[in-house]
């Protein structure tokens, strides 16, 4: 199994982004960190990451002093939509959980 290091991080202009590490590599090697802009980029990197490893994935949150409680809030409403939406795509639900229409079903 492979640990990911997920960091919240912030721009300087307020834009919160994620940077992704292999704890398994050196960070001189390639791939050693990834930046993702949002959740569907960071699912997509995480897998491909993990691929290497057999899918056998743990991830590791932390976050930089400069990110606020609003930043960290947004990036878990956007995991809890993206969660949201690859459970209703599993059971091939007409809606979705805020009663908004699947168009993927």
């Amino acid at each position: 199994m492979v640990v990911i290091e997920s960091v919240i991080k912030s721009n300087p202009m307020g834009r919160w982004y994620i940077e992704l590490s292999d704890a398994m590599k050196e960070e001189s090697e390639e791939n050693a960190r990834v930046i993702c802009l949002d959740i569907n980029e960071y699912a997509q990197k995480v897998e491909m990451m993990g691929e290497e490893y057999g899918g056998e994935v743990e991830v590791a949150w932390s976050t930089e002093d400069n990110v606020t409680p609003e930043q960290i809030n947004e990036v878990r409403m956007q995991i809890m939509a993206y969660e949201a939406e690859l459970e209703a795509q599993k059971e091939n639900t007409t809606h979705m959980p805020d009663g908004t229409p699947n168009f993927n079903a």
